[in-house]
């Protein structure tokens, strides 16, 4: 029935962008104009569409954030919001309050572009391939050459997370995780063998993190233990604020939301000023959210929209490991659609899906994209368009690089809805047996 679904929507020449083009036509919230304005501009209309502002309310929400020195009357700044969401100038001074006004971060309304090539930099700084790398490593002393390049080797790894089959790159950073522990039993100094511990800490963590998107739940644990210990070892605050944050991930997709916190608690409080204490909070927003608490999950989500606006732009977004500022905006989609925000949240799952998505369509953040797509599946459910809804629903699931855990989690809230407005539907009803053979694959 899936199958026939989609080869009609094929024949029909109806795309899921057409589906949700007619649906935006019809309510008045976009218009082909805003694609010609910069991405900021766009959003700025979006963001106060989906709260049903005026611009005047939307300058009065600035004006309420706006430091006391900052002194500037509605009229005028009315007059600099309009030439804002034309396109026609920048509104530089204001760009942090603004992102403040709509939740979230400086950095993901107003992102920096660009992308590292973690192959060509291993190059330029030592001078060699993956080759030379592990002939050195047979070496009997290591030097600052080969470190550097092992740094930037995991540092790739991280990156490709997103994107790299998961049987290729749990491979992959097993076998350098075992090169770079050999490394223990060669010549080193004190401060080498710290940096050895630490990126055997921070490729344990990639590991751990693949393990569970496969289904190894057991093995990821251990993993994760691992990389606390060496991040311990090693002084890295970091890695153990992230081995943390996975033993929070872990206990949200088996619904232990109290468990979450707990784990989020503890590791903001071993790095409450590295930007992985961000993700710590989101963690916690996602249990409050579900936990049915508005007001904590509020909390957290600002507390965590506070820690990275004090970051500096990290050198590399992409790297599985740094909170770039656009994952802020995954986060707030989530609790919305939890909290049953729909304009919001699927105004923030296009967000998710643009930022994701490269010039040529290239989907950077395949994962990140599959669950905005089931947020905007979920909200045409729960507003009648069962069509949609299970396009949106079915594109999530078909996605090469997944993590069973987090996209079954989401996708059980694709599957209530559907469940609750069309529990009679024989084509919905095929989704969620779909949706729970999915759910049973990732235990």
């Amino acid at each position: 029935m899936l199958g026939r679904r989609r080869a009609c929507f094929r024949s029909a020449g109806i795309t899921l962008s057409g589906l949700r083009l007619r649906r935006w036509t019809v309510r008045g919230r976009g218009s082909a104009m805003a694609d010609e304005r910069p991405d900021w501009a766009r959003r700025m209309v979006e963001e106060r569409a989906a709260r049903d502002w005026s611009q005047t309310d939307a300058v009065r929400a600035l004006m309420v954030r706006l430091p006391d020195d900052q002194v500037v009357s509605e009229q005028d700044l009315l007059r600099q919001w309009k030439r804002w969401e034309a396109g026609e100038a920048q509104p530089t001074k204001y760009r942090s309050w603004i992102a403040q006004t709509f939740g979230t971060t400086t950095g993901a309304f107003f992102p920096e572009r660009g992308r590292r090539d973690g192959r060509a930099e291993i190059l330029q700084v030592s001078g060699m391939d993956t080759v030379d790398i592990i002939a050195r490593l047979r070496a009997s002393d290591v030097d600052v050459a080969t470190l550097d390049a092992l740094r930037i080797t995991a540092d790739r790894l991280c990156c490709e997370y997103a994107y790299m089959p998961a049987d290729q790159l749990l491979l992959e950073g097993k076998a350098w995780l075992a090169r770079v522990v050999g490394l223990q039993h060669q010549r080193v100094s004190l401060a080498q063998h710290r940096e050895i511990i630490a990126l055997a800490g921070r490729l344990s963590l990639l590991v751990g993190c693949v393990e569970y998107d496969s289904g190894r739940p057991r093995d990821a644990e251990a993993t994760r233990q691992a990389a606390l210990m060496l991040g311990q070892e090693a002084g890295e605050l970091s890695v153990q604020g992230w081995a943390h944050e996975m033993r929070a991930w872990f206990a949200l997709t088996r619904g232990d939301y109290r468990g979450v916190i707990a784990a989020a608690e503890a590791g903001i409080a071993v790095a409450p000023t590295e930007s992985v204490a961000a993700q710590l909070y989101a963690q916690k927003a996602k249990a409050w959210a579900r936990l049915g608490d508005r007001s904590q999950t509020e909390v957290a989500l600002d507390k965590g929209r506070q820690i990275l606006e004090l970051q500096p732009y990290p050198e590399n977004i992409e790297n599985h490991f740094v909170v770039d500022p656009a994952k802020y905006d995954f986060y707030r989609m989530d609790a919305l659609r939890k909290s049953g925000e729909n304009r919001l949240a699927e105004q923030l799952a296009n967000e998710v899906i643009r930022a994701g998505t490269d010039f040529d369509g290239t989907e950077r953040s395949p994962m990140r994209i599959a669950e905005a797509r089931v947020t905007l599946g979920v909200v045409a459910a729960r507003e009648g368009d069962l069509d949609t809804a299970l396009a949106y629903g079915e594109r999530a699931l078909t996605g090469e690089r997944k993590s069973l855990p987090s996209l079954a989690m989401v996708a059980a809230d694709l599957g209530q809805a559907l469940q609750m407005h069309y529990g009679h539907a024989s084509e919905a009803q095929e989704f969620v047996t779909h949706l729970r053979e999915l759910r049973g694959g990732g235990q």
